[in-house]
């Protein structure tokens, strides 16, 4: 489950992007590159074609009198027509603007947009050419969107609330669910994964509790945890389901979990000597040894919450000691949270040298981390109107330095951290350099900010700089990779409805949008002018009709009788006369 490493991947593609190419396949010929434009140029040729032969037809198909008797009939229409026309016409056209814009803010993209690039343009033609070379545009893209893909990969909430003891306490109070069904259907594979092997059938308890982690209602799994106790009294397991559900306490959480640790040690002791004796007792010790490692966490954090710190601190430190290679559960961002309550930062320091390492994982905990200690050093005598004067010293440019690094892995966290966008409850799982994990990361560190004197004002005047470095459109980023693009996507399936989803970069309204809302504003407009003015509106509407040299020519003969003897009675001295005279 380890990333791959941001800054030395960049580093390797732009080397190699600047390196020669080796190996590449031979130019192709001039007969696949015509055949190619000729495939693309296909719709271009058919609408050509269907242009030439409409104007070679059109004394067959008597167009000019078709065209005659339809301007006759659209002088015959009266200004009620018109009204009832742009009045529908602004309808449609408004309706169709409130499904866009729903359809944008819930998804992030145009309907009509995705409509016409998935169905429409492949009808007409426009897919894109199989024909690519090597290091074009095109494939620069495609090595993006599958690197933005790979970046997408939710992971556990290193510090995860209970679900009992807080989350449920939340949901009594407020009303609201703060997570998700996404977000616990991915807690209940964890704990399939962690908490369950092939041999579970060898024990009946096991077997029991196989069947209440698959368990979609919360009572339903707490009933079966009982059964499985029933069954056997040292199941650690039914202990962690109860402390994690049935709690309503972090007091009565923990001491679950402290009948869970006796009953872990005990089954690991004996997994650990029949280890060897097959494949399947070895599965066996693995599901056994994530137990006895989360019961050990969840003890670690009770005692975090409840104020034995230095108690916490302990049983982590002596988890990373005993259980390295389990550096997959990040228990290490506990401890530099549980570090930073006691202000040790000295031993903060010597846990980032471990783990802010360039072939290590990176996270909003480390980058933000590491930009705390070093603003912690120059915040308290740091002031905007001092520095614009003088210039910043070698120390306050390392923190703004420190300050944009975190920013570019994830831009989210700011915001929360200067109280410009309100906090809920993270999530039990987080998108690494997604807003999910800018709120998991807000929900404990804020507290350590604002422990620091004129830490945050250092973030408020330096952290928007950071966008000035990084090139737009983000084609490829300063010193991680560019951001990926499907973070809206997942945030928006782990994170709560009632929370604004924070987006990165901001979307510009797509064209539909402007062309409906337009659109809808110019028929309503129409139409109120139409109902207004009828008489003023049906000369305007009449006008481009009447343009035509037929039209123009039967209006004058309809009217060369009247005109005529109007100027005879004129000459006469005689009043004119009307058509009711007549």
């Amino acid at each position: 489950m380890a990333d791959r490493n941001y800054l030395g991947e960049a580093a390797a593609a732009a080397a190699f992007s600047s390196a020669p190419a080796r190996g590449l396949s031979p130019p192709l010929g001039w007969k696949e590159r015509l055949r190619a434009g000729l495939a693309g140029a296909g719709a271009s040729l058919w609408f050509v074609a269907g242009l030439g032969l409409l104007y070679a037809l059109r004394v067959p198909l008597r167009l000019c009198e078709h065209l005659a008797a339809v301007t006759g009939f659209l002088n015959s229409l009266t200004p009620k027509f018109y009204v009832a026309l742009t009045g529908t016409s602004s309808l449609i056209s408004g309706l169709i603007f409130i499904f866009e814009w729903w359809y944008f803010h819930k998804h992030g993209t145009s309907f009509i947009e995705q409509v016409s690039i998935n169905h429409l343009r492949p009808l007409m033609g426009g897919t894109e050419s199989s024909i690519s070379e090597p290091g074009s545009p095109s494939n620069r893209e495609g090595e993006t969107s599958r690197h933005n893909l790979s970046e997408c990969k939710v992971w556990r909430n290193p510090l995860n609330l209970f679900r009992g003891a807080e989350y449920r306490r939340y949901t009594w109070v407020t009303g609201k669910e703060p997570l998700t069904y996404y977000d616990m259907n991915l807690s209940a594979q964890d704990h399939q994964t962690f908490f369950t092997c092939d041999t579970d059938f060898l024990r009946p308890s096991d077997t029991v509790m196989q069947k209440a982690w698959r368990e979609r209602n919360p009572p339903a799994r707490i009933k079966a945890a009982y059964q499985a106790l029933e069954l056997n009294n040292d199941c650690a397991t039914a202990y962690v389901l109860l402390a994690e559900e049935e709690a309503t306490t972090i007091v009565d959480a923990e001491r679950l979990f402290k009948q869970a640790l006796k009953a872990g040690e005990t089954i690991y002791k004996r997994s650990q000597q029949c280890q060897h004796q097959s494949p399947q007792h070895e599965a066996q010790l693995r599901r056994d040894t994530n137990v006895l490692v989360y019961i050990k966490r969840r003890l670690a954090m009770c005692a975090r919450k409840l104020g034995r710190i230095r108690e916490a601190v302990k049983i982590m430190r002596d988890l990373m000691k005993e259980f390295p290679p389990l550096t997959m559960l990040n228990i290490h961002e506990n401890l530099l949270e549980s570090l930073l309550e006691l202000q040790a930062y000295a031993d903060v320091q010597a846990v980032l040298a471990k783990y802010d390492d360039i072939s290590l994982p990176k996270s909003a905990a480390i980058c933000y981390t590491a930009a705390l200690l070093k603003t912690r050093t120059v915040s308290d005598k740091f002031s905007p109107e001092t520095a614009s004067r003088r210039g910043l010293s070698t120390a306050e440019i390392s923190a703004v330095e420190a300050i944009h690094r975190a920013v570019e892995f994830n831009p989210h966290v700011p915001k929360y951290l200067l109280e410009m966008k309100s906090l809920i409850l993270p999530p039990e799982h987080i998108l690494k350099r997604g807003d999910s994990e800018a709120v998991a990361y807000a929900f404990f560190h804020l507290q350590h900010w604002k422990r620091i004197e004129g830490a945050l004002n250092l973030l408020q005047c330096t952290w928007e700089g950071t966008f000035r470095m990084i090139p737009y459109p983000l084609e490829k980023g300063h010193l991680f990779y560019p951001y990926p693009s499907c973070t809206e996507t997942a945030d928006r399936e782990l994170l709560p409805t009632f929370h604004h989803v924070s987006v990165y970069p901001k979307k510009e309204l797509p064209f539909f949008i402007h062309f409906t809302a337009g659109l809808c504003s110019s028929t309503a407009m129409i139409a109120l002018l139409t109902h207004q003015f009828p008489e003023i509106m049906g000369v305007f509407a009449k006008a481009g009709p009447n343009s035509h040299p037929g039209a123009v020519k039967i209006s004058r003969t309809s009217g060369t009788t009247t005109d005529l003897l109007n100027r005879n009675l004129h000459f006469n001295k005689i009043p004119r006369l009307s058509y009711a005279h007549i």
